[in-house]
């Protein structure tokens, strides 16, 4: 009987055997696509239209490389080991995907994690069977360092203001590269200057730098050539610099326990060297990371050639130095170490000695940086990120939350998960304060509510159990023999760790390195021979046409998402430059026809239809507004975008009542949405009073009882606020708005409560309004006129002092809403009194003062409801135009006719011209106000 060839036999076997040139070029392939992916925001899933045409894209690379595969190793392909299990396996993660597609709240994200996953399965497989050959796997592991590296030296180019070289190294096959520049390499944020990289997020690239800090140290000491010992040295100090210039408090608080775990599976020659090699680089970082953060920080501000000078020299110098010396190490001081420490060896336990050791040190060190003074060698952003590493800090807390909530997601989708994007879909209805985080900053909790129980058990027995494999052979074997294994065994390791406080996984280039990790590690792991029933040809071949039908099935799928991908980018550039509405619709429909789901494509198409009938009425542009608005809704039942805009099309119908029940019947969805609960407020007063003056008292306490039950809502909610650690900040605002308060004292007054009415007033409006308050003359029409004069006058301030543009909006918004609904009121109460006798109306006036109709209409215009402001304005308007107020009218009022591409009341003009000839440049001042 022959005796079965796994292990080490194995290995030498496919060491001597000749790879075909077929092979080589798929291997080349597969590099040039480890290549592209990181400079495509590393393929981050970000749920938009700007990041998914390169999901689709790797996902076809993928397809396009297993189909390959299948062609090339179809004859060689044997169920014959534990091993090759592992490549039928691997198909199970995506299969739980496209089962959870069955309940996925959100059919758009879950497609993309699908097409994602099927990429995943693609990639395992493929290099399951490249590693088994010694020089394919020599040679992967070597282009992944270069790629590496290459990703550290463009972060650096970056952060010293080299970011044209560094767009234009990658511009020619990066689509995130504008201008000449990768966007966002180098961000800001409360925290000051952080390098980003090819990530755009600073924690994510810590992950990466972190198991590749690792990696170049295993591949330094593993080095028999100088340059090799040279180069990975070399590397470690910019590495070490980058990691700290993320500002990632997670990543150095998780680094040492990566780095802990790591020198457990090393022998005590190998942990001191490893110890010595991060020991002297990261001195050396440390002694130069102060003066690279400061000239990164005037870099990129105002680029100066003596500055980018200074800047290189101490990074280049600093490497230089660290090479060197860790040359001189494994020169001299790694074959005497070897010698001495040899014979520990066979000791049991002594490799645990200087783990331990290690962890006091590390201890010390934290002890040393962040509680003492001794952190005062790094820049201040660094020494205040530092001081704040603590089990009681906000992001601390705030991710226990999301964990929290995340388990509640579980509870009701238990067994298949929510699908792809669950947590972003779901999140606002599940979460305990009103946070904003569309990711779980944990990624087996957030594969855990996308796939369920059942795919998590699938996911986890498959990635344990190569682990628990791979460690096996670690502890029974030679361990030179498994090298290779643990330089993949440091990446996967790395990055799934980090991944238990972040979002990395969500970056599917790092799912990409984990997944080729666990691939190098599967293809060295213990593996018994199976049964021969494994390898029937039907089993074998079965298998191999079931991976070809399903890959060529993700093909054309991914093929046809790509091109719906570029119709609906096409579509959305055009909206900026086009004014045809044939020609924009044309790419909307390419797109709505494949993926009638697609939200952001629907919005745009209705937002068309619904400016196309503001010009010229005709309802069948709302009729198909509204269709194509219910049949995403259909797909995507919590996507709030598309219920906004299905509202607003209500709204153009006239259809009050409809929009109002969007609001009530969803509000559950977004539970602490203040907004949300602003508006279903304002329509249950509008709706309510409406049947308080038709006299219908059931509508009346309909449209009431829902009010105040989003109020109690709201009520609950702020007092739940208080519980929260102090040092937890609750997130997004959430309390009792002046808005709310005006709405639900408007219903506890007509409902006869006048003293909860000013109840509360009191709660809504802070002392700064204690005139408002207390007036005598509550809920007249001077009293609302007094509002929405303040009100206007608090968004014309926020207005000058915000000098970003793009962030004017959010901050007027709360004044010129409170504005906006101080005025319906006046409109709504002269509806009522027009109903009234006169004896009722007790002198009350039925005309809205000129000095009311100028602060309402400069809050409608600040708000861009133009036709509301030119009816408000015109409304005010006298035959006086040597009156002030008036001429101030006449300006607001023409300046809204512009804007809104309205035809030009010429009468106001010539009128107002003749009274103030400087008129027309006060309107341009007008017009030329920016948002």
């Amino acid at each position: 009987m022959s005796k079965p060839v796994y292990g080490k036999n194995a290995l030498q076997s496919r060491n001597v055997e000749k790879i075909p040139s077929a092979i080589w070029a798929l291997v080349a392939a597969f590099i040039l696509f480890l290549l592209w992916t990181p400079f495509q925001v590393g393929l981050f899933n970000g749920l938009l239209i700007d990041f998914e045409k390169p999901l689709y894209v790797s996902a076809m690379f993928g397809a396009l490389m297993l189909l390959v595969w299948i062609g090339l190793y179809y004859k060689k392909f044997k169920l014959e080991e534990q091993r090759d299990v592992l490549a039928v396996a691997a198909l199970l993660l995506p299969v739980t995907y496209a089962l959870s597609l069955f309940v996925a709240v959100s059919r758009y994200m879950a497609m993309d994690m699908l097409f994602i996953q099927s990429m995943y399965a693609a990639v395992f497989i493929i290099a399951l069977y490249l590693f088994k050959q010694k020089q394919l796997n020599v040679v992967i592991q070597n282009a992944l360092l270069a790629i590496a590296y290459f990703i550290v030296g463009f972060g650096l180019l970056n952060w010293l203001g080299a970011w044209r070289l560094a767009g234009g190294l990658v511009g020619w096959f990066s689509n995130t590269v504008r201008n000449g520049k990768y966007l966002d390499a180098v961000m800001t944020d409360s925290n000051g200057l952080r390098l980003t990289s090819i990530f755009q997020y600073a924690n994510t690239y810590a992950a990466f730098l972190m198991a590749f800090l690792f990696v170049a140290v295993f591949a330094l000491i593993r080095s028999r050539k100088w340059y090799g010992t040279l180069t990975h040295g070399f590397m470690l100090v910019p590495i070490i610099v980058s990691i700290l210039l993320t500002l990632s408090r997670g990543g150095l608080v998780l680094l040492p326990v990566v780095f802990i775990l790591l020198l457990l599976f090393l022998k005590p020659a190998q942990q001191i060297l490893w110890i010595a090699h991060l020991a002297i680089a990261g001195i050396a970082s440390l002694l130069i990371t102060n003066p690279i953060t400061t000239l990164g920080t005037e870099l990129n501000t105002e680029f100066t050639s003596s500055a980018a000078f200074k800047g290189w020299g101490f990074l280049l110098g600093a490497s230089l130095i660290v090479a060197g010396l860790g040359w001189v190490v494994q020169r001299y001081a790694a074959p005497w170490l070897e010698k001495k420490l040899g014979s520990w060896e066979s000791r049991k336990l002594t490799g645990l000695w200087i783990p331990l050791g290690s962890v006091v040190l590390i201890g010390l060190v934290a002890f040393l940086l962040v509680g003492t003074s001794a952190r005062t060698i790094l820049p201040a952003n660094m020494e205040t990120r530092l001081e704040n590493i603590n089990f009681k800090q906000h992001s601390v807390l705030e991710r226990f939350t999301f964990y929290k909530d995340a388990l509640k997601v579980v509870k009701d989708y238990p067994v298949l998960g929510a699908g792809g994007g669950g947590w972003s879909s779901l999140y606002e209805h599940y979460q305990n304060n009103p946070y904003t985080s569309r990711q779980v900053h944990n990624f087996f909790l957030q594969y855990l509510v996308e796939v369920g129980i059942l795919g998590f058990i699938v996911f986890m027995g498959f990635i344990l159990y190569i682990f628990y494999k791979y460690i096996r052979a670690y502890i029974k074997r030679d361990k030179d023999e498994y090298q290779n294994g643990f330089f993949y065994l440091i990446i996967a390791l790395s990055i799934l760790v980090h991944s238990l406080l972040d979002f990395n996984m969500s970056y599917a280039f790092m799912g990409i390195l984990v997944f080729l990790g666990l691939a190098g590690m599967a293809a060295v792991m213990e593996s018994k021979p199976l049964r021969k029933s494994w390898n029937k040809s039907g089993v074998r071949l079965g298998y191999l046409g079931v991976l070809a039908v399903c890959t060529v099935f993700m093909l054309f799928l991914s093929i046809t998402y790509i091109g719906s991908s570029n119709a609906a980018v096409k579509a959305k550039s055009l909206l900026t430059v086009s004014q045809s509405y044939e020609e924009i619709k044309a790419p909307l429909m390419e797109v709505l026809k494949t993926r009638p789901n697609h939200p952001e494509s629907a919005i745009y198409l209705s937002s068309l239809d619904q400016q196309v009938f503001s010009q010229n009425k005709d309802e069948q542009f709302l009729i198909e507004a509204e269709s194509v608005l219910t049949r995403a809704l259909e797909d995507e039942p919590y996507n709030k975008n598309l219920l906004k805009q299905l509202i607003s099309n209500y709204d153009l119908k006239g259809q009050s009542d409809q929009a109002f029940a969007i609001f009530r019947d969803n509000a559950d969805k977004f539970n602490w949405d203040i907004e949300w609960y602003e508006d279903l407020i304002s329509r249950s007063y509008a709706l309510g009073h409406e049947a308080f003056v038709q006299k219908d008292e059931v509508k009346q306490k309909e449209y009431f009882k829902a009010g105040l039950d989003a109020y109690n809502h709201v009520v609950a909610g702020v007092e739940h606020l208080k519980t929260l650690p102090p040092e937890q900040m609750q997130g997004r605002p959430f309390s009792i708005t002046p808005t709310i308060a005006l709405n639900i004292g408007k219903i506890q007054m007509i409902s006869g409560d006048p003293e909860a009415a000013k109840a509360t007033l009191r709660l809504g409006f802070n002392d700064n309004y204690a005139d408002i308050i207390n007036s005598n003359n509550l809920w007249e029409m001077d009293w609302y006129g007094t509002i929405i004069s303040r009100f206007y006058d608090q968004a014309q301030a926020v207005y000058t002092q915000t000098l970003d543009v793009t962030l004017r909006p959010d901050y007027m918004r709360p004044s010129l809403t409170t504005g906006i609904e101080a005025y319906n009121h006046v409109l709504m109460d002269i509806e009522y009194m027009k109903t009234l006798s006169t004896e009722e109306l007790k002198g009350r006036s039925l005309t809205i003062t000129p000095a009311i109709a100028l602060n309402a209409g400069k809050v409608q215009f600040l708000s861009k409801q133009l036709q509301a402001a030119t009816t408000t304005l015109h409304s005010g308007l006298s035959e006086d135009y040597s009156d002030a107020t008036n001429q101030e009218i006449a300006r607001w009022y023409l300046a809204s006719l512009i804007k809104s591409n309205t035809v030009q009341d010429e009468a106001v003009y010539n009128r107002l011209i003749a009274a103030d000839p400087t008129a027309t440049t006060k309107i341009d001042e007008i017009l030329a106000m920016q948002f």
